[in-house]
């Protein structure tokens, strides 16, 4: 059973390692978006994106739903807020402190 928990987490992470499908989530977790909302985020065609919108779909990521002509996608992952946020803050700490060692070391290197 620990290792179907593990696949499952694995597919999810694949699911969201790709740049533009990061991004999808990242809108998502503001809210349900029409997917004609969601390409206009992008310069891709809309195949494109319905590739990634159904990645997501099947990790179990998001969720869609027609309303007539039009798809909606929401966030089934609710966590993933949480989690980005985590990531997000770790990343900009790490960044901080790149950018303080730069200026040190610039700083110590002027004749």
């Amino acid at each position: 059973m620990g290792d179907t928990y593990s696949r499952r987490k694995v597919e999810i992470f694949k699911a969201l390692a790709h740049p533009v499908r990061l991004r999808i989530s990242e809108e998502l977790i503001k809210g349900e978006k029409c997917v004609c909302d969601i390409t206009a985020l992008f310069s891709f065609d809309r195949t494109t994106i319905s590739k990634h919108l159904s990645v997501l779909k099947s990790a179990g990521v998001i969720i869609d739903r027609k309303e007539g002509l039009f798809v909606f996608y929401s966030l089934n992952l609710k966590c993933l807020g949480k989690m980005l946020n985590c990531l997000s803050g770790s990343v900009e700490a790490e960044l901080e402190n790149h950018l303080k060692a730069v200026r040190m070391e610039t700083k110590f290197q002027r004749p």
